[in-house]
């Protein structure tokens, strides 16, 4: 029988501070959600200070770093002004993340292979600050490769696509785009990076990629705080948590 390590959930604020943002003023709070997220059972809280801050904003990453009891996963793009600000806060990790002030959200992965020159020298300087850094990527060999050259020790497999075809009733797509993340959370992980997976999850995408042994978080926003509408924050986390540990226990009784 293979017995799986607990799977952790990270959880994504920015849409708390979206939220806020809509009216302006100081409400609801993203430090509030990220409290209340991990009382419910959240291991970790992500947040993404974009270049046009229309979401989180500076003082929320401080307040965040001082104010959680538990890892702060800090999405920004690879700028001169986001080390900067990385560098001073100290969270546990960095995710780097592509970035285009036109989209609505992340759209792809990070091209590492075209960047490569100037992602070398930007992740040395984190991880000799002692900042994990993670590459939000494509379940790509070439760049899952290129990703454990530059020393990054952990990559977020951008699972949207997979996602999305599974939401469209898209069986086939779908199932094509869940290979690619099986295939590419193995290559990860035979490379000696550790796997984490986030986009578009919900209940249901989550429990079946909590089943992947080589998956060791999952990070999630958006549909949980959705959810947060109708039955509250701390009862989509649980109900979140219960659905990746239906998964993994799947797995550990095969």
């Amino acid at each position: 029988m293979l017995k799986l390590p607990p799977l952790r959930l990270g959880v994504n604020v920015d849409h708390v501070a979206t939220l806020r943002n809509a009216r302006g003023g100081e409400r609801p709070d993203p430090l509030r959600a990220a409290q209340v997220a991990i009382e419910a059972g959240a291991d970790g809280i992500t947040a993404h200070l974009r270049e046009d801050r229309r979401h989180i904003r500076d003082d929320d990453m401080a307040r965040l770093k001082a104010g959680i009891s538990k890892p702060l996963n800090f999405e920004m793009a690879a700028t001169a002004d986001m080390l900067r600000i990385s560098l001073a806060t100290k969270p546990h990790a960095v995710c780097l993340v592509p970035e285009r002030r036109e989209e609505l959200t992340t759209e792809g992965g990070l091209d590492v292979i075209g960047q490569h020159n100037a992602l070398k020298p930007f992740i040395a300087q984190l991880n000799d600050a002692g900042i994990r850094v993670s590459l939000f990527i494509a379940a790509d060999p070439r760049q899952i490769e290129m990703a454990a050259e530059l020393r990054a020790p952990v990559i977020e497999i951008h699972t949207g696509a997979w996602c999305d075809a599974v939401v469209d009733g898209d069986a086939a797509k779908a199932e094509a785009e869940w290979q690619r993340i099986v295939k590419g959370a193995a290559l990860a992980r035979s490379a000696g990076l550790e796997v984490h997976a986030g986009h578009g999850l919900d209940y249901q995408t989550a429990e079946t990629i909590a089943g992947l042994p080589e998956i060791a978080e999952l990070n999630i926003g958006y549909f949980m705080l959705g959810e947060a509408l109708f039955v509250g924050l701390g009862e989509t986390v649980r109900a979140m948590r219960a659905a990746m540990d239906r998964g993994r226990q799947a797995v550990s009784r095969a």
